[in-house]
């Protein structure tokens, strides 16, 4: 049986009382590891572990532990390379420092006044968390002494390498005392991290909770592709609206497009805000605040804005550009599925981007499943059935309500059930209705990939329409299916069952007609016999289906 902190013997009783106040019961695998090695040994560390399994606490409780209550010098150092992750692991130590009322702990990061920091490094302190440029100010201001340092942290060392502080790290690890102890904790084993370890840390002691560079179990990979670029924003209002109930982290490349997302989101009716670099402190916590608080819906980030969040169930973290590395997106879908959680990775991609894909599969081990993206009718029932189970899951205050009641009945007796019914379902959701009322599928037809030199054969020019035709006809079946709209298929539906049958969802689909009592539709002829069976295995509300070659 898995031991508590009190029965490993970890820490005082200070502490002990601290974490037994914010529920911390059991260490997780690489407090397991870590802790009791950092409270015994002075070597180096290399330690790796997912996103939100806990690191901060397998350094912190350590540190705050060995700390030096008498002395009045700073004696341990976390370097961080965001705001945002400097406040987060200060807001953590501050919470297992709570009923250690001498030790004194204070963070220096940028966008706050730097005269109440130099204000605070007067008195008395023991641990600093800090970033990059403002503690190089301080230092150079002569307002910082970290000669005496005997603990340095690097927590997410290699976003600093990729942010462009190699200077700066070299000259902050330049001022600090050669017979340090040196911890470096990453959620991934980066070309950056392999560089930090050979310059700032001797013979360090590699400690590894899980396998390295790979994703969280709780978390379930999927995407959705476009034939168009100019098609994104729209798969991304329809993958928001397909899941009611959502709440996530939408990822963007630069700046000005978190901006724009964040715009249009706002713009189409959702609760949204954008966190990127050249916010304020001010401005960023209040962005923060609100979306930890669910005041809003999806926060649109940078990469680099987004270190150091610690956000509970989010369930959704969608990539709407693909990071060029992979060490970047296991980052992002680490938002996601933690502390035993479940959560859903969505990456929305241009069809010439499933090569990419393919290599992220290769080094994350892990598969990625392809969605459709869904049609207006389909977004609208799910969004109904949801209200549906809003409206059966209700709490009604029949104390509050009766007050109100008679005047209610009175205004709506004209109206029947039925009329009521539609009433108030199309207040709820008509929005979705009206929005979509019109809308086509963005999904792409699969067409044969062409290379350059193929295109600029002159006589292939000429019969581009033509030889498409022929490559159809050489590479695809067309088949029957013996259900159509009238038995609500539909061609995500259809897509799902051809998955199904041929238990493979890379299959490439052709053209797809849903007709009323019946369906046609075009798949690899590779395929056909495979699908031809598995299909006359599928019973489809409750029929067995029935299914036939065209051609």
């Amino acid at each position: 049986m898995k031991k508590t902190f009190k029965e490993y013997n970890f820490f005082n009783k200070n502490i002990l009382k601290a974490l037994e106040a914010i529920g911390f019961q059991y260490p997780t695998t690489i407090q397991e590891k870590v802790i009791p090695f950092l409270l015994s040994s002075e070597r180096d560390v290399i330690a790796l572990a997912q996103t939100g399994t806990g690191k901060t606490a397998a350094f912190g409780l350590p540190i705050i532990q060995k700390v030096n209550f008498d002395l009045s010098i700073p004696q341990a150092f976390i370097l961080c390379p965001t705001r945002e992750l400097c406040v987060q692991i200060t807001r953590d130590f501050y919470r297992f420092s709570k009923f250690l009322s001498t030790i004194k702990i204070i963070s220096l990061y940028g966008g706050v006044s730097i005269d109440s920091q130099i204000k605070s490094l007067q008195n008395k302190t023991h641990i600093i968390i800090g970033t990059p440029g403002r503690i190089i100010d301080l230092i150079k201001r002569k307002k910082l002494h970290l000669e005496k340092i005997k603990y340095l942290i690097l927590d997410e060392a290699d976003e600093m390498l990729n942010m462009g502080f190699k200077e700066e790290l070299d000259y902050i690890v330049k001022m600090l005392p050669k017979n340090r102890q040196s911890l470096l904790f990453s959620a991934t084993m980066s070309k950056y991290m392999n560089a930090i370890a050979r310059t700032y840390l001797t013979d360090p002691v590699e400690i590894i909770a899980g396998q390295k560079n790979i994703v969280s179990d709780g978390v379930k990979h999927i995407y959705y592709m476009v034939g168009h670029l100019n098609k994104k924003y729209s798969a991304l209002k329809r993958i928001v609206d397909i899941n009611p109930g959502i709440y996530g982290i939408i990822f963007c490349e630069t700046k000005k497009e978190t901006k724009e997302i964040a715009e249009y989101l706002i713009k189409d009716g959702y609760n949204a805000d954008a966190l990127y670099g050249d916010l304020s402190q001010t401005q960023r916590e209040s962005v923060m605040n609100r979306f930890r608080n669910k005041n809003l819906q999806f926060l649109v980030a940078t990469d680099v804005a987004a270190r150091g969040l610690d956000v509970h169930n989010i369930t959704h973290v969608i990539n709407y550009n693909l990071p060029k590395e992979s060490d970047i997106y296991i980052h992002r879908s680490g938002r996601t599925g933690r502390a035993g959680n479940s959560g859903i990775s969505v990456c929305i991609i241009h069809s010439k981007e499933t090569r990419n894909l393919k290599e992220f599969e290769k080094r994350i081990g892990k598969s990625f499943e392809r969605v459709m993206v869904p049609n207006g009718k389909e977004i609208c029932e799910k969004q109904l059935l949801y209200f549906i189970e809003k409206v059966k899951k209700v709490v009604v205050d029949e104390k509050l309500m009766n007050q109100f009641l008679p005047e209610i009945q009175k205004n709506l007796e004209f109206f029947d059930k039925e009329e009521l019914i539609k009433r108030f379902s199309w207040i709820e959701f008509n929005r979705f209705i009206s929005s979509y009322k019109n809308s086509k599928d963005i999904n792409p037809i699969y067409t044969p990939i062409y290379t350059r030199k193929t295109f600029m054969n002159n006589k292939f020019t000429k019969n581009i329409s033509s030889r498409t035709k022929k490559f159809r006809k050489e590479s695809f079946s067309k088949l029957f299916l013996n259900r159509g709209s009238k038995d609500n298929l539909t061609k995500l539906g259809l897509i799902n069952l051809i998955n199904q049958a041929a238990n493979n969802s890379r299959i490439h689909i052709g053209h797809i007609e849903i007709l009323s009592n019946s369906s046609l539709f075009e798949v690899e002829k590779r395929y056909r016999n495979k699908i031809l069976i598995g299909m006359s295995r599928i019973n489809y509300l409750g029929r067995p289906l029935s299914i036939e070659i065209q051609n």
